[in-house]
């Protein structure tokens, strides 16, 4: 259990008896959740945690072998769980957290009783007239190369475009310095990862309920990838946010707290 706690960065706040676990998203880690925990502490049990590779979390734990694949990174959301003893928890997971925690849950369905998606995707690459996911191979390739040549270059032009809150400087500023404090070559490989992964066959083994919660005007999920999720997801609730860009939480704490607040109860 302490290897897991050390490990992942652990961290264990709230007073209530059901316990929600936080999921951040790539390029960052659980800090990211500070403008909206403060909301929910007061009812829930709230494990943040970081994924081996972010944030505190042991750098030294981290393997390409292990994590070459999001079940790495399932796999770390469920030594979390065990480690904790933990049951019937909600899993909030931003972006491709979103992913990893319906992968967890089809692993251990006992585990979950409801799954929170903020800007989920199964598939970034759009794949013809089949299946528009917002992005072309030779877009993903340019962003990884753009990582490995210019670590600084790439997280000072994908800050803005991600946060999108122009009007929010600060905001965007706050998202480069975290893409930034990650290891390069790890930050890589997780973006590798990330947006060439394909979860689309696996929707339908998800049982768990969730709310898929999607942004107007993301750069990184289009509409089409929430409305897609909603269709292929048996019992989904999917609800379209005021919130402009990828980090609702963030740029819009009040809004993501009010949403999964209402869905909760």
């Amino acid at each position: 259990m302490s290897d897991v706690i050390l490990r992942n960065n652990v961290k264990v706040i709230g007073k209530g008896e059901q316990t929600i676990v936080f999921g951040h998203g790539f390029g960052c880690d659980q800090n990211m959740w500070q403008y909206i925990v403060p909301s929910f502490q007061e009812h829930y049990r709230i494990i943040l945690f970081d994924y081996v590779g972010s944030g505190h979390s042991d750098k030294a734990s981290y393997t390409t072998e292990r994590y070459s694949t999001l079940q790495g990174y399932v796999q770390d959301v469920l030594d979390v769980i065990e480690a904790l003893e933990l049951n019937n928890i909600i899993f909030i997971g931003h972006s491709v957290s979103s992913m990893i925690g319906m992968l967890a849950s089809i692993e251990r369905p006992e585990y979950f009783e409801k799954l929170i998606m903020i800007g989920p995707s199964p598939r970034y690459l759009n794949e013809g007239d089949h299946y528009f996911g917002g992005f072309e191979q030779s877009d993903i390739t340019e962003l990884l190369d753009m990582m490995e040549m210019n670590f600084a270059g790439w997280a000072s032009f994908l800050a803005p475009i991600a946060m999108n809150n122009p009007e929010l400087p600060m905001l965007t500023k706050e998202l480069e310095h975290s893409f930034i404090s990650t290891d390069p070559v790890i930050a890589r490989e997780f973006a590798e990862v990330t947006f060439l992964s394909d979860n689309r066959s696996e929707l339908s083994n998800s049982t768990v309920p969730t709310l898929i919660m999607q942004c107007s005007d993301d750069s990184i999920v289009p509409l089409q990838v929430g409305e897609y999720l909603h269709r292929n997801l048996q019992n989904s609730m999917l609800r379209l946010m005021e919130a402009k860009g990828h980090y609702p939480h963030i740029s819009h704490p009040e809004e993501t707290v009010a949403i999964i607040s209402e869905y909760l109860q």
